[in-house]
């Protein structure tokens, strides 16, 4: 794909959205890292369900301290890996607390040494928290990538680096929101709302449905 039509892309994506973010429900950065440990696996709506009495109680990492792993677990108990992921959790805060003074840091090493996070997570956060340029490669967005010949590669991290390389600086704040949502809702997986699609004439994809 040329960078002609990236870009014709990407204005067409904003101009349907021109403020796109995550659908997960949040307060601060730090409700949205526990959010986004919790999303791993699981959907969105999901986790907001599970989430919404949650951060009523709990706002910061002392909060969360305070109600422990056992009480961590009744609240997300209808989350997939919820005891896996409770525990990661109770981790993360105690590190938060110990080594940053109870914020969620903004570097993607420090990030990515809290238990439950890996390069995806932090990626989300570095990029919806803190405004960061970063691309965080989902499911989602690796089939869009791909499908369209956007940026096509053979795993997460090869579109990851092809996105930060070809996608417009212009865009890049808001490019993986963009790609989520066309993924979730419109270039799904087993049968793609082609017909129904901002980009599909510019889309690259062979075996369009547009009926």
């Amino acid at each position: 794909m040329n960078r002609d039509k990236r870009q014709q892309i990407f204005e067409r994506l904003r101009e349907a959205n021109p403020h796109p973010t995550t659908e997960l429900e949040y307060g601060n950065p730090f409700q949205l890292l526990i959010a986004v440990i919790l999303s791993a696996q699981s959907t969105d709506a999901g986790v907001n369900k599970a989430t919404r009495a949650l951060f009523k109680k709990v706002k910061t990492p002392k909060a969360m301290l305070k109600l422990g792993e056992a009480g961590l677990r009744e609240h997300i108990k209808t989350i997939g890996l919820f005891n896996t992921k409770a525990r990661n959790i109770i981790g993360t805060c105690a590190i938060l607390e110990e080594q940053h003074g109870g914020k969620v840091p903004q570097e993607r090493a420090a990030l990515e040494a809290l238990p439950g996070v890996g390069r995806k997570t932090a990626n989300v956060i570095l990029n919806t928290a803190f405004g960061q340029p970063t691309i965080a490669v989902d499911t989602h967005i690796f089939r869009v990538a791909n499908r369209t010949g956007i940026a096509p590669g053979k795993n997460v991290n090869d579109v990851e680096r092809r996105l930060l390389r070809v996608v417009p600086d212009e865009f890049m704040h808001d490019a993986h929101h963009w790609l989520i949502l066309l993924g979730r809702y419109t270039c799904i997986a087993r049968r793609p709302r082609c017909s129904s699609c901002a980009i599909s004439d510019l889309c690259e994809y062979r075996e369009k449905i547009l009926d």
